[in-house]
């Protein structure tokens, strides 16, 4: 049983690390790509962060609760307990700003391969996308930190 609570355990950290370092990747490499204000740099840039949140974010969205659930259950541990249900509320409302992110990205890589095929500017429905974006990732983050500090501290 000891091992299989290490796995589990392994396997939930592997995932929470993903869905943190992804996201914050994802992040610094939109923004810079952004700053350069270079259509064809973001088009770039934007395929492979759609890519990589499909692979990597999606995959670990799958895996957490899945982990999550085995452990509470190998561990004996009650699903009605205040920090699981807390961590539960916040995973909601990660993916919710997460679904609209993966959305923006897609729009925002189209915008930016038209333009850049145009020879032209990042269009100002691109910006108004990206701002947006910008914004959700916050609350997103922010409700990752705190599942991260319930999974840890257990209060």
């Amino acid at each position: 049983m000891t091992s299989l609570i290490v796995l589990l355990t392994v396997l939930h950290v592997i995932g929470a690390t993903v869905l943190l370092g992804t996201g914050a990747g994802i992040a610094f490499f939109m923004v810079m790509a952004d700053r350069t204000g270079d259509a064809k740099l973001v088009a770039h840039t934007a395929g492979v962060v759609v890519i990589a949140d499909f692979v990597f974010t999606a995959t670990a969205i799958v895996l957490q609760p899945l982990t999550g659930l085995a452990l509470a259950l190998v561990e004996g541990q009650p699903l009605g307990q205040r920090w699981i249900l807390a961590s539960l509320g916040l995973y909601l409302i990660a993916g919710a700003f997460w679904l609209p992110v993966v959305w923006m990205q897609l729009r925002m890589r189209d915008l930016a391969r038209d333009a850049a095929k145009a020879g032209g500017p990042l269009p100002a429905a691109y910006r108004r996308l990206y701002r947006i974006w910008f914004a959700f990732g916050f609350p997103a983050f922010a409700a990752v930190i705190a599942i991260l500090w319930l999974m840890v501290a257990k209060p």
